[in-house]
């Protein structure tokens, strides 16, 4: 299996001849408005351009993932930061199957994309030859989170390949604990950027809870959302010095824009 890091949380796995995206924010630098606007450094977002090299690996998707997408069917209340205009369009125009929560699907229809496999909870669902299996996720600890797009997060067992875990948006959880520690993902990928908004607190995982989260992940943990969003404070350089206090970066990955990882089934 190869995780194509692309940008914050997006990114591609490969395995064999599937290529799945996982939650595309296509849009160019500075396409999207500040997320906060008081609390951070105000930039418009992304921060940063797609690497050189994300047409090649766009070109082979076959299959995406959603995490999470809106709330209430409220255009203004779209997460683009996993699923913006360009990534809808790139979905409609190759005609791209996704997978996401049931309760996403009509969003996704009304879009013009077509869903191929709609999600419940702890449900575990066929796809390729696999199974996947919605987490729940929690997007923020406060009054916050009621009116946030609080999505999944998605375990992928594909034949021959290491299990994975995808965190998605959200701070640390029964929920959360229970699939590193059910689960036992052979990889485990956390959003790490601890995004808050101008009000609410945390939205992400705060540091603490980020630390947490990798000391309780069984295997390798791969670090995204990070240095891409203006309401994002943790940057990779940040994370790496609290693992090496804990005695943790030799269990995590955090890939530059455009890296690709690769990783084996266990024996």
């Amino acid at each position: 299996m190869k995780l194509h890091h692309l940008r914050n949380a997006t990114f591609v796995i490969e395995s064999g001849p599937h290529h799945i995206l996982i939650d595309p924010m296509l849009s160019d630098k500075a396409g999207l408005p500040p997320f906060a606007y008081f609390a951070h450094k105000l930039a418009r977002n992304p921060l940063v351009s797609l690497p050189p090299n994300a047409p090649e690996i766009l070109e082979r998707v076959t299959l995406c993932l959603v995490t999470h997408s809106q709330k209430w069917g409220i255009e203004a209340l779209t997460h683009t930061d996993h699923f913006d205009k360009p990534g809808k369009a790139f979905l409609r125009g190759k005609n791209i199957p996704v997978v996401c929560l049931k309760r996403d699907a009509t969003y996704m229809e009304k879009n013009g994309i077509s869903v191929g496999v709609k999600l419940n909870y702890w449900e575990p669902a066929d796809l390729l030859g696999g199974k996947i299996t919605a987490v729940p996720a929690r997007h923020g600890h406060s009054w916050m989170a009621n009116f946030m797009a609080n999505g999944a997060g998605l375990f992928l067992e594909l034949p021959d390949e290491p299990s994975i875990y995808i965190s998605g948006d959200t701070v640390y959880t029964a929920d959360t604990e229970r699939a590193l520690i059910e689960m036992s993902p052979d990889i485990a990928v956390v959003a790490a950027g601890s995004a808050s908004l101008d009000v609410g607190g945390h939205i992400l995982m705060p540091l603490e809870e980020i630390l947490t989260f990798i000391a309780r992940a069984p295997h390798k943990v791969v670090a995204n959302h990070m240095e891409a969003l203006n309401h994002c404070p943790t940057t990779r350089t940040v994370l790496k010095e609290a693992l090496e206090k804990r005695n943790l970066l030799s269990k995590t990955l955090i890939p530059d824009d455009g890296e690709t990882l690769t990783f084996f089934r266990p024996e």
